[in-house]
């Protein structure tokens, strides 16, 4: 069984008398590990599938299993546990609180959870180091760079572990410098094998994964595998 699969997920907006197909009839397949880029017009669906696989909004119609489990039919608690242990969320605005520290802002999803103090230290301190991120643990976020604020929110998305990272437009607010500096450190954590989707509006990230999904008016109207490298 798929890590992710999405069986016939409608998502229908009503505005007034008319109605807005966000999902039509979305079939898809995510293997464990995977990295796929969501790719399409403004309007075609994409944050409405990637809110959807976070788990921030429901289909109307449709099953939605993660990891065997149908995460349709789990009420708000249950749908909430689920995001906080399995799911990371990177967004393009970074979505810091701006009154806590890097290190209470990476801290923030352990202390939501529970997990007692040392452990907390601990897991914070290794990730502020893996993340080259040391010198500024005590700085808020008005005095990082962009891309720290990244790194920031980046250690905050996997400090639990999640099975499954979903980036929304991570580099939009970047330099194409710190941008890519960002990509390198999404895929270094693909490859020790958290399964990565980065929706983007920019065809040179896009065309980095190793899955391609272009979506239009709501459906899904390509999926493909990058082309093999060819050996020298």
């Amino acid at each position: 069984m798929a890590q992710i699969e999405l069986d016939g997920i409608q998502r229908i907006f009503r505005l007034g008398d008319s109605e807005v197909h966000a999902l039509r009839d979305i079939e898809l397949r995510i293997e464990a590990g995977e990295y796929l880029s969501v790719m399409g017009p403004s309007g075609s669906g994409k944050s409405t599938l990637l809110n959807l696989l976070g788990l921030l909004d429901r289909p109307n119609a449709g099953h939605y299993h993660l990891e065997g489990r149908d995460v349709t039919t789990l009420d708000a608690d249950e749908q909430a546990r689920v995001r906080s242990t399995r799911i990371g969320f990177v967004f393009q605005s970074f979505h810091l609180v701006s009154r806590l520290t890097a290190a209470e802002n990476i801290a923030l999803p352990l202390m939501l959870a529970g997990v007692d103090v040392a452990e907390r230290n601990t897991r914070v301190r290794r990730a502020l180091n893996d993340f080259g991120l040391a010198p500024r643990a005590h700085h808020k976020p008005e005095e990082l760079s962009g891309g720290q604020r990244q790194r920031v929110a980046i250690a905050r998305a996997t400090i639990m572990q999640p099975a499954v990272l979903l980036a929304d437009e991570p580099t939009g607010n970047l330099d194409r410098s710190t941008g890519h500096e960002v990509t390198e450190l999404l895929e270094s954590l693909n490859r020790s094998g958290t399964t990565l989707i980065v929706v983007t509006h920019d065809p040179t990230m896009g065309e980095r994964a190793t899955r391609r999904i272009r979506m239009e008016d709501g459906a899904i109207v390509s999926d493909a595998a990058a082309p093999r490298e060819l050996p020298a």
